[in-house]
């Protein structure tokens, strides 16, 4: 017992001995203090509660003389941990009380004890300060909200994951997004300081960052957007910072950064200035920063592209140029912005005019400089050096491992570049050659490094093969460059790198896909190097030497095993899980984008199988394609081998792996890319209803055509429009035109009809079916009529990468120029659209100007009607039995196969119920008609839209069922029923479903009857 109390005195004496007296002294002082305001409660336990004002003005003192004795080595001794609680109480109810002449001295105090306290100490305590801090944001004290927007600000950078809904929760109650909003729109620099405006949009910028639900009604504000603008105007970076850090969070929204565009000159300019090599880093830091985030999208990329080209890649360059070498390293700040702008050069994605920027503006030395050390001092005569000598070199320099975590980086820029480099492109031009050429030799060594570790990928592990990957594709990209130059080189060089191993590596690549065909599903690791080897394959197939090999070693019937597999075990993967260094910490927080996938999309592996297929049947000759491809097979026939690239055209999600589906198909007489809607369309090429137009041929034949696809698909082969008459109604006109007379058009002599159907089929269907005896006429025609299409097929030619599948859309044909074929009107049942005008003609009911042709071929319902012989067949105006909010989406459907969609992410989220609900009626109508005109495809599209809107609206159910059991839709009913079912004893006991018919409220009862049982029920939100 002595000895226990001996070591407790002895371990508080080493206690004390760890603070001074003084601080005793003050924290004595404290508690006097605070000991007056102390109340008990039977639920809290004690709080501090004090309505005089000078006691609150003691204790606010104390508190702060107290906290300026606390140092890093006492913050964490067991006198101040302790006291933390009985401040931070006093603070709140101090800070509560609003009282206005102890409120600025208390929110000052309340900024002290957030930056001298840590983390770890104040976290317990985070929701007692958040409530009373962004209560007072409102207040009239100029210091006040200065003060406790700094407060806030600090605490939001150390808020844990755990902590961000209760906080967020608070934020709402106290109106704190719309309280910094309208601080910043009143801040004038006359009579308030820049601090004021610094520490408002501080914090609002950390909020947006946080909580996606905060940026809608800020991006919102037209007012406060143009008070940015003028803001950026501001010489002072402080500001400028300010406001780039805002505009980067509202950027976070795909909504919002499509909204910072749209009128965005100022705002790119000030965002050009800050990237440029005269600012200071931190400004230049918050450039990048936005630029990533308004580039996420290739649309927002092609914007900046428009309005900034030059400006946009001159920042890029010189962000990652000018390197200032210390010990052979970068400084940490220099090196993240250099990361920085690497990233940003992903807009070299997608092609442009801002490639030819890239190299106008040296993007070649400046790739150099990331990957060789000192390259330009110590090479300076290497232009005269032979390839082997250049070689020995490149690889000497990379073994220096010069700035290793930037190489990812410059082997992907320099894919794209290679990737979107114009044919004609000439290096010497721009005195890039040396740099290209040695740029080509490094990528292509460490391409042939990714080969040989992957030997020993199970002994270095998963880690290797992310680093592999980069260079890998890049030198892909190089030998198929649509750049001649670029082409020719790496060929070369890849050529000469392989000599010493290139056999065994063809063999290596043959043997792991035929032992993955034959296995089972792959693990990550496993797919990663399946990816690699198949893009180094592929590779190989470009130089003829290897080729032959690979074709010897029965290189088609691996590649076709491979494809088999695949189909039958799909296995998914991003890109970006083989390239984490273009992971950036704010993908994670961002709402409401949709942005495209990548040109592969998640089937990589599907991807270059195919690549490398294609590269083999093309240069065995299509003659002996069945042959090569089936000769051996005895489980597998052409015919099942076209269908599966069939599906692949039509159904697969992303380009790429189309394209190359579509290539193939072309070797098999087979030409373009089905699609629903051209086999719908497809149906009118062999009616002559509704026609309009004659195609005469020189021997008299003729085919009947419509005006209004080929319009579209093939204007070519309309005739020129003649001029109306002065004064004369442009589609009245052309409306009797259609009805009454069939315009003749006499084509060339060089067109006989075998060629014009074929074609025609193309245009009808989206593809054709031919065979190599027609292949002349057809090439000859597709290039008259600028089907590039058509014509790139026919020629076989190798997909560029990053081109999109040519779309089989009508929709042009709704717009003006379809107006002069249209020979019926869609009218609306029911509308509520008032001062309805029509550009078109004077009807005052809201209508749509649509196509016989199309009606007939999209829907049975429009065919039995147009070939009954009754009078509404006659009829120039068909009333649909729906609202014209739907109508307008049905119509869209018919000519394009898409149902416009409402809008989702924040701008769905701001709608109230009844704005939602008129959101989401027009599909249940047009649910309703997809059963009645038998339009199956149409119905479940309009069935997943309501299902969309149901799972993130489930409080609409209540409305929908009725609706739904009032057009006779049972199963739709029922979905909404189990929706409504968790929450069916609430909205019963509150008379809700009093408005609902019998059966209906017996429906959500036995749903909810279902899910009790399930143990499923929730709380109606």
């Amino acid at each position: 017992m002595r000895s226990s109390s001996s070591s407790s005195s002895k371990h508080g004496a080493e206690n004390n001995r760890a603070i001074s007296g003084h601080m005793i002294t003050l924290h004595k002082r404290l508690y006097h203090a605070l000991n007056i305001g102390f109340r008990c409660c039977d639920d809290k336990g004690r709080k501090w509660h004090c309505t005089d004002i000078e006691m609150q003005r003691l204790v606010v003192r104390s508190i702060d003389a107290f906290l300026d004795c606390i140092s890093s080595e006492t913050s964490q001794h067991p006198l101040v941990k302790d006291s933390v609680v009985d401040i931070v109480g006093a603070l709140e109810g101090i800070l509560q009380f609003k009282n206005e002449s102890i409120m600025r001295l208390a929110s000052c105090v309340a900024v002290k004890m957030v930056s001298v306290l840590p983390c770890s100490i104040l976290q317990p305590h985070i929701l007692d300060l958040v409530h009373p801090l962004s209560s007072l944001l409102s207040s009239r004290q100029l210091q006040v909200p200065v003060s406790c927007a700094t407060a806030l600000s600090s605490i939001l950078s150390n808020l844990t994951f755990k902590s961000e809904r209760d906080v967020w929760e608070i934020l709402k109650e106290t109106n704190s997004v719309v309280n910094l909003v309208h601080n910043i729109k009143v801040f004038s620099g006359a009579d308030k300081p820049i601090e004021y405006f610094q520490q408002m949009a501080s914090l609002l910028s950390k909020i947006l960052w946080r909580w996606p639900p905060s940026r809608f009604c800020v991006w919102a504000d037209a007012t406060l957007l143009e008070v940015l603008e003028a803001l950026s105007l501001k010489p002072e970076y402080s500001v400028k910072v300010a406001v780039l850090q805002l505009y980067s969070s509202l950027a976070l929204c795909g909504n919002g950064a499509k909204k910072l565009l749209e009128n965005g000159e100022t705002l790119l300019h000030m965002m050009m200035d800050s990237m440029d090599s005269s600012r200071p880093h931190f400004l230049r830091m918050e450039g990048f920063k936005l630029a990533q985030l308004l580039a996420m999208s290739e649309q927002g990329s092609f914007k900046m592209v428009i309005l900034c080209c030059e400006p946009l890649v001159k920042a890029i360059i010189c962000g990652m140029s000018n390197l200032s070498l210390h010990s052979g390293k970068l400084a940490k700040d220099q090196m993240i912005l250099v990361m920085e702008a690497c990233r940003l050069t992903r807009i070299a994605r997608w092609a442009g005019e801002h490639h030819s920027y890239f190299w106008k503006l040296g993007v070649g030395r400046v790739l150099i400089d990331l990957l060789l050390n000192n390259f330009h001092k110590i090479h300076q005569s290497q232009l005269n050096w032979s390839l082997k000598e250049q070689i020995v070199m490149a690889q000497e320099g990379l073994n220096a491992n010069f700035l290793l975590v930037l190489r990812p980086y410059v082997w992907d820029i320099l894919g794209w570049l290679a990737a979107n480099c114009a044919q004609d492109f000439d290096p010497k031009m721009h005195g890039d050659e040396l740099h290209i050429n040695i740029l080509i030799i490094c990528a292509c060594l460490a391409f042939v490094e990714s080969i040989r570790s992957a030997r020993q990928i199970f002994q270095n592990g998963i880690s290797n093969v992310y680093g592999k990957e980069s260079a890998s594709r890049t030198v892909l990209m190089m030998i198929y460059s649509p750049c001649k130059y670029i082409g020719s080189q790496a060929r070369l060089v890849l050529s000469e790198v392989l000599k010493p191993n290139g056999k065994e590596y063809i063999k290596y690549f043959l043997d792991t896909l035929n032992a993955t065909s034959s296995g089972n599903k792959l693990g990550m690791p496993d797919t990663c190097q399946a990816v690699i080897n198949l893009i180094s394959l592929t590779c190989c197939l470009g130089l003829p030497q290897y080729r032959k090999r690979v074709t010897q070693a029965q290189g088609i019937e691996t590649l076709l095993a491979f494809i088999r597999w695949w189909l039958s075990n799909p296995v998914h993967i991003k890109r970006l899980s083989m390239a984490p260094h273009w992971q950036n910490p704010f993908s994670e927080r961002t709402c409401c984008w949709i942005c495209g996938e990548d040109w592969e999309g998640e089937d990589m592996l599907l991807l270059f199988s195919l690549w490398g297929l294609a590269e083999l049947i093309h240069h065995s000759g299509s003659s002996k394609t069945q042959e090569d491809l089936f000769g051996s097979q005895t489980d597998y026939s052409e015919a099942q081998f076209v269908s599966e690239l069939q599906e692949i055209c039509s159904n697969a999600d992303t380009p790429g792996p189309r394209w190359y589906a579509a290539n193939i198909l072309s070797y098999f007489g087979l030409y373009g890319f089905p699609s629903k809607l051209g086999k719908r369309i497809g149906k009118a090429l062999s009616e002559n209803g509704y026609t309009d137009l004659e195609l005469i041929l020189t021997s008299q034949e003729s085919v009947s055509v419509h005006g209004v696809i080929l319009m579209v698909r093939c204007p070519s082969l309309l005739p020129p429009l003649k001029k109306k008459p002065s004064g004369a109604s442009f589609v009245s006109q052309d409306t009797e035109t259609c009805k009454n007379f069939i315009t003749e058009v006499h084509l060339s002599a060089h067109v006989d009809k075998t060629g014009l159907l074929k074609v025609l089929e193309f245009v009808y269907l989206g593809y054709l079916q031919a065979g190599e005896d027609l292949m002349k006429k057809l090439k000859i025609f597709a290039r008259h009529c600028n089907l590039q299409s058509l014509l790139q097929m026919l020629c076989r030619r190798r997909p560029k990468w990053g081109t999109p599948i040519p779309s089989f859309d009508l929709s042009a044909a709704l717009g003006p120029a379809g107006h002069r074929f249209s020979d019926i009107i869609l009218e609306a049942k029911s509308t509520e659209v008032l001062h309805w005008r029509c550009d078109v003609c004077s009807v005052l009911a809201p209508h749509m100007h649509v196509h016989k042709v199309i009606l007939w071929s999209s829907c049975d319902y429009f065919q039995a009607l147009f070939q009954s012989g009754m009078q509404e067949s006659h009829s120039q105006t068909i009333e649909v039995p729906i609202s014209w909010e739907a109508l307008v989406k049905f119509v869209p459907w018919l000519y394009s196969e898409e149902l416009p969609k409402p809008s989702f992410g924040c701008l769905w989220d701001n709608l109230d119920v009844e704005e939602k609900l008129n959101e989401l009626q027009p599909y249940v109508e047009l649910y309703w008609l997809a059963e009645f005109w038998l339009l199956g495809d149409f119905r479940e599209d309009c069935f997943r839209v309501i299902i969309s809107c149901l799972d993130s609206a489930r409080y609409l159910s209540i409305k929908i069922i009725q609706t739904a059991a009032n057009l006779c839709q049972w199963k739709l009913a029922e979905v909404a029923a189990n929706y409504v079912a968790p929450w069916y004893h609430r909205l019963h006991n509150s008379g809700e479903l009093d408005s609902l018919d019998e059966d209906l409220v017996e429906m959500i009862r036995a749903a909810s009857v279902r899910l009790s049982q399930e143990g499923s029920l929730q709380t109606f939100p």
